[in-house]
């Protein structure tokens, strides 16, 4: 044990690399699209004998080799990611693991927040972290009919707002979650801001962030699902089971969504919420998108407006909240970056 030592893994030091991948392959894991930080421990001759990583504030990719497992190498290797972490001011952690690996996450101070049965658990190292978030969520309960819209509005368009629209017109209280991640390309302050200023006519409408439990593509781990439909299927069906628990504390009693006919992956989240949320006593609502010039509204479609500077069309797509914020010099940065994207849909 004394010769085993744990080092970053440059991802550009093909070798090296090599060698994490090999472990990985051999615990029958595939190395995560999304990582910013990995680690790996080395024998004595260079080998790769357990290996993990970071994406944001996740843990990930861990693997053990089969010809040391039951020596405590797993947890050296979060504990030095907790340590890497906490270096770069991330003390709040999550991490996906298999379901027969939570009891181990379990004894190193990880929480569980939800599972989907028998397949993985979403776990967080943050005693109280998600039961504190739905004592805030309480606070704001109202009494009558409730319902739910989640968007991420990367912007908001007349799309988004037409769906609130409608929800809030089914309900005596509407709750509108927006997506906190900022992995988008507009960031969340303006994203929330610009729901605000879309839906500020809607007298029912009360506005909260997703915080760290309703989750993304881009954070949800695919090292240790089979391929990309199971991966999406998987983040959709545990997304569902956090849902569950928010509606119970919201007395939520249907789910909104808008029909979805280009994104894939959203187009999966609906199906599996058309499946699941009823047996939870939640209706999902899926209704037809909101058109403009002959075709659905959607961000990617604002998106590529503002990459080609069609201006013209963009004023039919967006209310006029949004379309001042794009106009606006604040908006540079943002489309700078658009106009450096090699894509701007969602897929």
């Amino acid at each position: 044990m004394s010769d085993f030592y744990i080092s970053q893994v440059d991802p550009n030091d093909a070798r090296t690399m090599a060698r994490v991948d090999g472990l990985l392959t051999r615990e029958g894991i595939r190395r995560d699209g999304n990582l910013d930080y990995t680690c790996a421990m080395f024998d004595e001759n260079g080998q790769a004998v357990a290996t993990g990583s970071c994406f944001g504030n996740t843990l990930r990719c861990f693997a053990v080799s089969g010809a040391h497992q039951g020596e405590g190498l797993l947890n050296q290797i979060v504990t030095h990611l907790i340590d890497y972490q906490a270096a770069r001011g991330q003390f709040h952690l999550f991490l996906y693991t298999k379901a027969e690996a939570a009891r181990f996450f379990t004894d190193l101070g990880f929480h569980e927040i939800a599972r989907v049965s028998g397949k993985l658990v979403f776990m967080e190292n943050r005693r109280g972290g998600f039961s504190g978030y739905l004592k805030r969520l309480e606070k704001t309960k109202k009494s009558g009919v409730s319902a739910a819209v989640v968007m991420n509005a990367n912007p908001f368009t007349f799309g988004h707002q037409y769906l609130a629209e409608q929800a809030a017109a089914s309900c005596d209280a509407l709750h509108l979650f927006v997506v906190s991640e900022d992995l988008s390309f507009f960031p969340f302050a303006v994203r929330k801001r610009l729901v605000e200023l879309g839906t500020a006519h809607l007298s029912n409408v009360i506005l909260h962030d997703c915080g760290p439990y309703i989750i993304s593509s881009a954070t949800f781990p695919s090292y240790f699902l089979k391929d990309e439909t199971a991966v999406i299927e998987g983040q959709a069906r545990l997304d569902v089971e956090v849902f569950k628990q928010i509606a119970g504390i919201l007395n939520i009693s249907s789910r909104w969504a808008g029909e979805e006919g280009a994104s894939r992956v959203t187009s999966l989240y609906n199906r599996v919420m058309a499946e699941e949320l009823p047996k939870a006593g939640i209706r999902f609502v899926e209704i037809p998108r909101a058109g403009a010039c002959g075709a659905v509204i959607s961000a990617s479609s604002v998106r590529a407006c503002l990459r080609s500077g069609d201006f013209e069309t963009l004023e039919k797509l967006v209310p006029a909240g949004t379309l001042h914020y794009l106009m606006s010099p604040e908006a540079e940065p943002v489309l700078r970056k658009l106009r450096s994207a090699k894509d701007v849909a969602h897929y």
